[in-house]
């Protein structure tokens, strides 16, 4: 590579404008990062604040209707906004081809991933990016994604996706649609309201969005971040991810970081921000961050449960009976949104957006 590429206009240039993202950047041998993604000391994950005598919780799902179940799973919502669900009826096959998937795309030359560009694409319902939102972020991430956008019409929009990741993704969908209602169900149950029914699926569930995220192996893996501090903006999301290891989640309790170690068949579950407020802080989204490999190409395949883009969140009335104060504001979703996506992501600022 040469000299005048590592310049921040040109590595724009070449990472987003011309859509080699970030893996093509690791192909050109580079020995060193390009500044634009080193991030400053105080944002590198400090290995002395990494808690190894700490795990998320791991639950057993295999009985669904057992009260100790859901009373599992509203506890971990609300201690640590984090856990992994084991015997979920999801056939291991069904994990690992749409594993093989996310590593095929990120395999095709960049003629053909190109081709997903935003102002390539030919459907709306599928794009390529790189980082977070690389025209604001201060400090860029090693990562890069192509987004499936679901809203109860991808058998027709698929039509348009990568022939690599269309009939995976759809089948990933068919398992696992079933297993965001039942855990809708019970958080939901835990607030005292409504559980999902026809009514308010098509706005709680309206919108879901499965990624293929590609962190490519990093020559300076201390100084870049896969993904910087964060919590998600979703309801909830599920998130599949493959035996490398990297995503590590805030301590309820302290600056340290727990590491979410990678378990064979295991779905990865955190409360978004969405669901902190309708619970009215009951529920915790919780900030967590991704580190990358030197020496291993890493994906994971979350899916972002988002509500309708004209949707209002707020808190649920059930959580504010006897006289409790909210929180938080009614907000329409596609504002708070946008806001996450303005701005480079910077730990748990955005939810102050919805706060009274």
């Amino acid at each position: 590579m040469s000299e005048s590429l590592i310049e921040p206009q040109n590595v724009i240039d070449f990472v987003v404008n011309k859509g080699n993202g970030v893996k093509g950047l690791s192909q050109t041998n580079l020995k060193s990062i390009p500044e634009l993604y080193i991030n400053p000391p105080e944002e590198r994950l400090d290995p002395t604040q990494v808690v190894t005598q700490k795990s998320i919780p791991t639950i057993d799902v295999s009985k669904w209707d057992d009260p100790e179940t859901a009373d599992s799973i509203c506890r971990a919502a609300a201690q640590l906004g984090f856990f992994q669900i084991i015997n979920h009826g999801i056939p291991l096959e069904v994990l690992e081809n749409v594993k093989k998937a996310a590593h095929e795309f990120f395999e095709l030359p960049v003629e053909e991933r190109r081709k997903y560009l935003k102002e390539n694409s030919p459907s709306p319902t599928v794009e390529l990016m790189t980082s977070h939102s690389p025209l604001v972020d201060t400090v860029l991430e090693w990562k890069d994604y192509l987004i499936h956008y679901c809203d109860g019409q991808e058998i027709e929009g698929s039509k348009f996706w990568p022939h690599v990741s269309r009939d995976q993704v759809l089948e990933y969908l068919k398992w696992t649609k079933p297993i965001i209602r039942k855990l809708l169900n019970v958080l939901l149950k835990g607030l005292n309201t409504d559980e999902i029914n026809e009514a308010n699926e098509s706005i709680l569930m309206g919108k879901l969005v499965v990624d293929f995220i590609y962190y490519p192996v990093c020559p300076d893996p201390d100084l870049a971040a896969g993904v910087g501090r964060h919590s998600d903006v979703s309801l909830i999301t599920v998130l599949l991810q493959d035996d490398v290891g990297g995503l590590y989640v805030r301590e309820p309790e302290g600056n340290g970081w727990i590491h979410v170690t990678p378990v064979q068949g295991a779905l990865v579950i955190n409360i978004g921000d969405v669901l902190q407020i309708m619970s009215n802080d009951k529920y915790k989204s919780i900030e967590h961050r991704v580190t990358v490999n030197g020496t291993k190409n890493r994906v994971s395949v979350p899916i972002f449960v988002n509500p309708v883009p004209n949707a209002v969140i707020g808190p649920v009335p059930e959580v504010l009976e006897g006289g409790v104060k909210p929180i938080y504001k009614q907000v329409v979703y596609s504002d708070y949104f946008n806001y996450f996506f303005s701005k480079g992501h910077d730990g748990k600022e955005t939810i102050e957006y919805a706060k009274i």
